[in-house]
C-alpha cells in the first residue's frame, strides 16, 4: 500500500519511517496541478505542491495508524507557516488521502490532538491527486550527504547538537 504525508522538508522526514517496518520511502511533490515540477521551482512556491514522502508499506507490518502516529510525532502540527526553519507553502503538512477510510483516520487524529493540546491543528487533509518523484539526488539525502544532512537537521531546529 502507498501513504502521502507532506511533512516539510522531504529529506527530513524520510530516515524516520526506514526504521518502522515501511518498505520504501519516496521524495517527491505533491498537492499541485502543474505536472512534473521540479524541486527548484516547488522550493520557490511556483508550483502549488508540497514535498512529500510517498510509503510503500504492507499493513501487516505497520498500519495507517501507526504511520499518521510517526507522522505527527515528527512534524509540528501547529505551524502553518511551514516547518521549522523551512517556511512557504511548499513546507505546509498535508496528509494526502487515498480512501474514506484514510481521511477518516487523519480526521480522528487530528481532533485528538486538537482536544488533548487546546490548540488547532494546521495539517490540511486533502484527497491525492498525484505524486511526482523528486530528482534523484533528493531520494535518500541522508545516507549520500550525512554531515550535510546532520547539519540540516540542526539547523532547521529539528535536532540538538
Amino acid at each position: 500500500m502507498k501513504a502521502y504525508f507532506a511533512g516539510g522538508c522531504f529529506w527530513c522526514v524520510t530516515p524516520i519511517y526506514k526504521i518502522y517496518g515501511v518498505d520504501q520511502v519516496t521524495c517527491g511533490y505533491s498537492g499541485g496541478d502543474e505536472v512534473n515540477p521540479t524541486y527548484e521551482d516547488v522550493k520557490a512556491q511556483k508550483t502549488g505542491h508540497r514535498e512529500t514522502i510517498e510509503l510503500t508499506y504492507d499493513p501487516a507490518n505497520v498500519t495507517y495508524d501507526k504511520l499518521l502516529d510517526i507522522y505527527l510525532a515528527n512534524v509540528d502540527p501547529f505551524d502553518g507557516e511551514g516547518q521549522f526553519i523551512d517556511k512557504g507553502f511548499s513546507y505546509t503538512l498535508a496528509i494526502y488521502y487515498n480512501s474514506d477510510e484514510e481521511k477518516a483516520i487523519a480526521e480522528k487524529k487530528i481532533k485528538e490532538l486538537e482536544q488533548e493540546t487546546g490548540e488547532k491543528v494546521q495539517i490540511s487533509v486533502e484527497k491525492f491527486k498525484s505524486f511526482y518523484e523528486a530528482e534523484e539526488e533528493h531520494q535518500d539525502y541522508y545516507l549520500k550527504n550525512p554531515e550535510a544532512f546532520e547539519k540540516e537537521l540542526i539547523e532547521s531546529g529539528r535536532k540538538e547538537s
